[in-house]
């Protein structure tokens, strides 16, 4: 792991952002992807993750108009799918 400089002159070792908290105020930490770009990491077109929500396959989180989906509940299908498909 690479350190960064400290003011001092010492180095600090850099720790992986694990959770919201550790986010600094600098750094842009995504939670929910956007329909396209959950779509793009299935390897499916954004119509087909789409009818996938509508049929309750895959969650999504809504706020008003919005739909978003979080990464979580994408590895989550790809889990169910791997199952199924040995059936």
């Amino acid at each position: 792991m690479v350190g960064r400089a400290c003011p001092n002159g010492g180095a600090q070792q850099a720790e992986p952002m694990n959770s919201i908290e550790s986010a600094g105020a600098d750094e842009h930490l995504i939670l929910l992807l956007r329909p396209p770009e959950a779509a793009n990491a299935l390897s499916i077109s954004p119509r087909k993750l789409w009818g996938l929500t509508n049929r309750g396959e895959i969650k999504a989180v809504r706020c008003g108009r919005l739909v978003r989906y979080d990464p979580a509940d994408l590895r989550a299908w790809i889990e169910l799918k791997k199952g199924r498909a040995g059936r």
